[in-house]
């Protein structure tokens, strides 16, 4: 008896998820003073379908993605750190860092210039802390950091902490604060929602009984995400540089 053959399911090479849920009619691409460097590891790479990094390079005109673990001697980043005309900083938090939610207008002008190059980390924190402590040149970059009192929405995802953010809540973040410093004029008030859509589309798919990977404890596990990492681990994870 001849086995079945199943039909690839059609994928959207924008979004990179199946055209089923393709998240691209929800992108709204914003043009910013601010270049945004995502430095993506490896691993976030592959999950390409459901990583933020993704999402937040498609929503940012102004930015591009660069994969890899150490990035002492990558081209592409030290042609950016050795530019003249540009200021670049870390967005991670650190002992000296510049936090734009405490400081004012003017301090945040000041700071950070006209165009400023923002690097991410996008990773799980394990990785992004690999990433650093490999990554010599971007272990001399001022830091730029923000306090966060919200929780994340990506609830899909494991995270150390209730108010540990997204690459793309973060990006979200850091541009509302940089208005707020007149560096930024874009309208924020959509750049959400892929992302929103994305977990939208993953949660109706992990609650379908008849999908692959339902779960009747899934409800109960992932709404609402109350449940982290215990504290050793946390500490871990979280400890500042």
């Amino acid at each position: 008896m001849q086995a079945e053959i199943k039909n690839p399911r059609i994928k959207c090479y924008k979004c990179m998820r199946p055209s089923s849920t393709c998240i691209c009619k929800h992108i709204r691409t914003l043009q910013t003073k601010t270049r945004f460097i995502i430095l993506m590891h490896p691993k976030e790479y592959k999950r390409e379908k459901n990583g933020t990094g993704h999402i937040t390079n498609l929503q940012l005109e102004n930015s591009e993605v660069i994969v890899g673990v150490d990035f002492t001697n990558n081209t592409r980043v030290n042609e950016i750190l050795t530019d003249e005309k540009t200021c670049s900083f870390l967005l991670y938090p650190g002992k000296d860092n510049f936090n734009l939610s405490t400081r004012k207008s003017t301090e945040i002008n000041s700071f950070m210039g006209t165009n400023p190059y923002i690097f991410i980390l996008d990773g799980t924190w394990p990785c992004a802390r690999k990433m650093l402590k490999l990554s010599k040149n971007l272990q001399k970059l001022q830091r730029v950091s923000f306090d966060n009192k919200i929780k994340s929405k990506f609830i899909i995802k494991q995270q150390p902490e209730s108010l540990c953010l997204s690459t793309i809540e973060s990006v979200c973040t850091v541009l509302n604060l940089l208005k707020k410093g007149d560096l930024e004029q874009c309208d924020t008030k959509n750049f959400l929602i892929p992302f929103e859509k994305m977990i939208e589309y993953q949660l109706e798919y992990i609650l379908n009984p008849n999908s692959k990977n339902y779960s009747t404890k899934a409800n109960k596990e992932i709404i609402p995400k109350n449940r982290y990492k215990k504290n050793t681990q946390r500490n871990i994870i979280l400890k500042q540089e």
